[in-house]
């Protein structure tokens, strides 16, 4: 493929000769976020266990559940805003050596406070390698597919979900609680070194100004021959510039639409085991229930996110908020019969929260390089409040009085909220102007 006089970087992404390592990175990075789901669902999953051996009430682990939200919250922000400062293959790197560390050991905890700090100190771990990992594929997937390559590469977080629950099964009677830790500890651990092998964001090396470590990118990309001009970062902060050049309603709007993404699918992942059981479904048919939810999740994610690399992405997960509002609402009157009550669990899956994991690539997309892992970061912490928020609610309203068919419809209105916001976040949004221009060398 010939390089045109004036080609964006996004043109030398669509090179065949940097498939392989797009591929590199994509894997990886898919990799991590499948790590990342099996640690965050490890700890629920060996709760019982803990519980029984401890002779502690199975009330006490909210603290623990509830900190290891908190601990990602502040990774995702805190972490997100270095990715800009210091790198994403850096960031990554730290990120998965932390929860790794973490994990292992977390089985040396006897007590539960003991137990509430291992978990805050994963949840930083597992939080700062959610923005890092969004921004790094984001910036080496090929603009006609990036949507659906970054949506595909966070499908591994609700798999490695699904992941935690076969291995726990068997595991956990034969070898204990602590084996779970274990092995969600020496599988990142035995990733590092490979991961070793990833490249740095070329777009965040031009902006530091190193080119030294740009050209050796540029030839793994079979690009050695290209001179990429240097367009200086404008002077303000990664967290100034998410409101600088017309973005500030823009990003609160983004904040908003996830905070509500991530309240209706905590919310949903949390209750719709509860109706399935009084539905008579059984443990069996609550499990089900729930893996029906998270495989419609995983194809929305790939079906829209393919779809909105051909339409607008803003409008495309607008509209799939509006039909996953439908889905939830049919929740409340599938909730007497467990077949249809799994039917609609696979399309509010399919639609409600596959239209929030499509949401990694719109935050990615939505901010130029200097900003994006801050940006990105942030977004995901707004999240983060809202899914630590949504199983909160539903316990609240349903104290006081609401049946779960009620806090369905709530649900539902919740996610009409976020078709709203997202599609005036893209509105509002100025266009994104290509940062980096390559000229062929002479």
């Amino acid at each position: 493929m010939t390089v045109p006089a004036h080609p964006t970087f996004d043109d030398l992404l669509d090179r065949a000769g940097s498939l392989p390592l797009r591929r590199l990175v994509v894997l990886l990075c898919a990799v991590v976020t499948t790590l990342d789901g099996f640690d965050t669902q490890s700890i629920a999953l060996a709760a019982p266990s803990i519980s029984r051996e401890w002779g502690v009430p199975a009330a006490a682990f909210g603290s623990v559940f509830g900190v290891g939200l908190a601990g990602s919250l502040v990774g995702t922000v805190l972490l997100g805003r270095l990715g800009d400062r210091y790198g994403r293959r850096g960031l990554l790197l730290a990120s998965v050596g932390l929860f790794a560390g973490c994990s292992l050991l977390t089985p040396l905890a006897g007590s539960v406070p003991a137990l509430v700090v291992a978990r805050f100190l994963t949840g930083i771990g597992l939080g700062g390698a959610l923005p890092a990992a969004i921004t790094l594929t984001s910036e080496f997937a090929a603009p006609r597919r990036r949507g659906f390559v970054v949506g595909l590469m966070f499908c591994g977080f609700p798999f490695g979900g699904v992941l935690a629950g076969l291995v726990a099964a068997p595991l956990v009677p034969s070898w204990g609680w602590a084996s779970v830790f274990v092995v969600g500890g020496v599988l990142p651990l035995a990733l590092l070194p490979v991961m070793r092998s990833l490249p740095e964001s070329p777009q965040y090396l031009l902006q530091r100004g190193e080119h030294a470590r740009l050209d050796r990118v540029l030839a793994r990309m079979d690009a050695s021959g290209v001179r990429i001009a240097h367009t200086p970062a404008p002077p303000r902060s990664p967290v100034a510039r998410l409101f600088a050049d017309g973005r500030a309603l823009g990003t609160v709007l983004l904040w908003t639409t996830l905070f509500l993404a991530l309240m209706l699918a905590y919310l949903l992942v949390n209750w719709v085991p509860l109706v399935t059981r009084a539905a008579g479904a059984g443990p069996a048919g609550a499990s089900l229930a729930v893996a029906t939810l998270n495989v419609g999740a995983i194809a929305g994610c790939l079906v829209l996110g393919r779809i909105a690399d051909r339409r607008r992405p803003v409008v495309v997960v607008g509209v799939g908020f509006l039909l996953g509002a439908v889905a939830i609402a049919g929740l409340a009157w599938a909730g007497g019969s467990s077949g249809a009550l799994f039917v609609v669990t696979s399309v509010t899956g399919f639609f409600a929260i596959g239209s929030q994991m499509c949401l990694a690539a719109v935050c990615a997309g939505f901010y130029e390089t200097p900003s994006r892992a801050t940006g990105v970061g942030a977004a995901m912490g707004a999240g983060r409040v809202g899914g630590i928020l949504g199983p909160v609610l539903g316990g609240v309203l349903l104290g006081t009085g609401y049946s779960s068919s009620t806090i369905f419809l709530i649900t539902a209105v919740a996610a009409v909220l976020a078709a709203v916001t997202i599609v005036l976040a893209g509105r509002t949004a100025p266009r994104p102007s290509p940062v980096i221009v390559a000229e062929v060398a002479r």
